[in-house]
This record gives structure tokens, C-alpha cells and sequence, in this order.
């Protein structure tokens, strides 16, 4: 049997080169690359807002054989850049599935290589730190390997990059659509509830919905969002969404606005992933670029008061420097992978942020309480 010819490449900065076979949209792309250990939720995966400027490797290799399905798109569009796998995606066996996931991705730009030892590529990404990377499809297999090598070398990267402004929303917006239940699915939450501003730094869509089913009446604004508009709503509580890029350059603006509140308001403070980053570093704490990152649905987080663990999502490169954490700010929880930081709170108040994702969106719904513990210090102070 003839050797098929590769119709994808994979080139690393470092001159590592992958072939494989492409699927999905044609053409080339620069990114960070991550792996991601979920054995479920790949479209969720791509469609997070945090993956902006990632291309994901999926370490599970049933990928695309569900399909995909607007119910459970997290954004409107995919913002990660690309993605690997092992296997290449199969014809979709789901009741539910409305596409099939190549046509999917090829319809909004984004590019699929499979055929990889992703495994290889996974533990390569473990020892040396997650890599820039140029991915390319070609259907005739052509590839200029200098060139893609060459526009790996020149991504920027992600440190000193603000993607949050790129994947926020641009006007303010209601959320009322609460969590997805069988048989109905997603109904929309018709009671009164308590107002909760969410700024949108890359929110995903299951976050809001928890919000909302635990009983949030929710105004969605974008991150560039000052501490007067976001007072002008007058909310009983303010939630900080997750999102991409550097924490440190989202800052710049956020930072601010998070201070602002904090000085003139004592209103319940909640900040999920880079909202948890920029909670710490508007309360003294610094923020670093992490080697790997953490990126899957598995990842056990201890929480340090009742010595509770609880299997969590993932989806983050930067992460609260604990060792710098101020007087007056208490760490709260831990990753039991590598120590770092995956939790903070200020002991007299209401305000708390965490580095998991609580939506479970994919992922276990262990965490799920962390937003009925919002509502309920809301209840306390009505």
C-alpha cells in the first residue's frame, strides 16, 4: 500500500518538525502550543476564549467522533488557533451532533492536523515549556519548512500580550439562560435575582449560566469596563471572568477599575481563572508565566481550610505567584500537580477569586458550590 503523502506540518521554533494529515480549514497559523488532558468536551475546549493565540494538543485521541452542536459552543466562534491529534476524526456517532467537527473547524478558518504521536509531542512540551509553533495545511502536501520555522521563531508569544480587549464583548448585554437540565435543556431563569456586573475578559458561556441558575440577575460588560460603569448598575455583587493572554498587560485596565471598587464598595468580589489573576494583582500580588500551564478536566485542587480535594478544569499559562501575596490576602487553595496557587481570599470580606473553572464546562462539577457561595453572601448582606 503507497505511503499516503502528508497534507499537514507541524513546525516548532527549535526545528522539530511533525507530519501528519490536515482537516479543517487550509492555510497557516502561529501559536503557543498546550496540550490538554480532557477526555471529553473538545468543542467546549476550542471554543473557550482563553485558548486565543493556542493551538491545543488533546492528549485523549477519540477526538470529533460526537460531532459538534451550537449547544455547546462556548462562544460564538472558536478562538483557539488550531488543533493536534493523535487519531483523525471519525465520522460523528452522537445523537446530538449537528456537524461534523472538520467541516466545523474549516468553516470558521481554523486548521486540524491528526496522525501525530501526541504523546511524543505532550512530553516534549512537559520538559521544555510550552513552544511556539507554525501549523500549516496544504491538500498537495507542499510545505516550506525554513519559512514555517521562521514564522514560528518570530511569534511574540504570550507574555506582555493583553488578548482579553480582542475576545471581550463590545457592548454591555443581559444573560438569563441558566444550565443545561434534561429533558428541557437550557431554560432561562424568569425570577428576580440578585445583580451581578460580570466583566467579560473571554467569558465562557457555561460560567454565566451558572451565575445565573444560582440565582444572578447578570449584566455582562466588556473588560475595558471603568469602576463608575460598573457601579452605575448599582450591583450586589461583581464577577470577574476568565480569559487569554498575560494577566499583567490586562492590568494596565483592569486593575484599576478592580482597586476602584474595592476602595468605594464593599460588594462581594468573585474572580474565576485570569479574573482570580487580576483579583491578585489588584490586591499586591504579582503574576508569572507558567512552563506548561495547566490545561484539562483532572486536575485535583486541595482547598486548604478543610483539606477537601476536588478533581477540577483547567485552562491557564499564568498563575498567582503565592510567595508574593500581601499581608491581609490568604491563599486558599492548591494544585496537588505542582503547588502553584489556585485560590485566594481577603479574610474580612466578601472577595475571593480561584484558579479553576468552576462551570465545569468540560469537566467535573465538583466546584459547583463556589457559586452558590456567591449568591449566599449576597443573600447575607441583602
Amino acid at each position: 500500500m503507497p505511503r499516503q503523502t502528508p497534507t499537514a506540518c507541524l513546525a516548532l521554533a527549535d526545528g522539530t518538525v511533525f507530519y501528519g494529515r490536515g482537516f479543517g480549514a487550509t492555510g497557516q497559523t502561529t501559536a503557543e502550543l498546550c496540550f490538554n488532558t480532557a477526555m471529553t468536551g473538545y468543542q467546549e475546549i476550542v471554543t473557550d476564549p482563553s485558548y486565543a493565540g493556542q493551538i491545543v494538543t488533546f492528549t485523549f485521541p477519540h477526538i470529533g467522533n460526537t460531532g459538534v452542536t451550537p449547544e455547546d459552543d462556548e462562544t460564538a466562534i472558536p478562538f483557539a488557533e488550531g488543533m493536534v491529534v493523535k487519531w483523525d476524526p471519525t465520522a460523528s456517532s452522537n445523537w446530538r451532533a449537528a456537524e461534523e467537527l472538520g467541516e466545523w473547524l474549516r468553516r470558521h478558518g481554523k486548521i486540524g492536523i491528526g496522525g501525530l504521536d501526541t504523546r511524543r509531542l505532550t512530553r516534549a512540551i512537559r520538559q521544555q515549556g510550552a513552544p511556539h509553533v507554525a501549523l500549516a495545511h496544504d491538500p498537495e502536501g507542499k510545505f516550506d519548512i525554513e519559512a514555517l520555522i521562521a514564522a514560528a521563531r518570530s511569534f511574540p508569544g504570550l507574555v506582555g500580550l493583553d488578548l482579553a480587549k480582542d475576545v471581550s464583548c463590545l457592548q454591555s448585554y443581559r444573560w438569563d439562560e441558566m444550565r443545561w437540565a434534561w429533558p428541557a435543556g437550557y431554560l432561562n431563569r424568569d425570577q428576580p435575582g440578585h445583580k451581578v456586573v460580570a466583566i467579560d475578559y473571554g467569558a465562557k458561556r457555561n460560567i454565566l449560566r451558572c451565575l445565573a441558575s444560582a440565582g444572578c440577575d447578570v449584566t455582562v460588560l466588556p473588560a475595558t469596563a471603568t469602576a463608575e460603569e460598573v457601579m452605575a448598575h448599582n450591583p450586589a455583587g461583581l464577577f470577574l471572568s476568565n480569559g487569554p493572554g498575560d494577566p499583567a498587560a490586562t492590568g494596565k485596565y483592569a486593575v484599576p477599575m478592580i482597586q476602584e471598587v474595592l476602595k468605594t464598595s464593599d460588594i462581594p468580589v468573585f474572580g474565576i481563572c485570569l479574573g482570580h489573576q487580576l483579583l491578585g494583582l489588584a490586591l499586591g500580588a504579582e503574576t508569572q508565566k507558567m512552563g506548561h500551564g495547566h490545561h484539562g478536566a483532572n486536575h485535583p485542587v486541595k482547598e486548604l481550610a478543610t483539606g477537601k480535594v476536588e478533581i477540577t478544569s483547567m485552562n491557564h499559562g499564568f498563575t498567582v505567584n503565592s510567595q508574593t501575596l500581601p499581608k491581609g490576602v490568604e491563599e486558599t487553595h492548591i494544585s496537588l500537580f505542582d503547588g502553584s496557587n489556585c485560590g485566594i481570599r481577603v479574610p474580612d470580606r466578601p472577595v475571593w477569586g480561584v484558579q479553576h473553572h468552576p462551570e465545569a464546562s468540560p469537566g467535573p462539577q465538583d466546584s459547583f458550590y463556589l457559586f452558590e457561595r456567591f449568591a449566599k453572601v449576597m443573600d447575607d448582606a441583602a
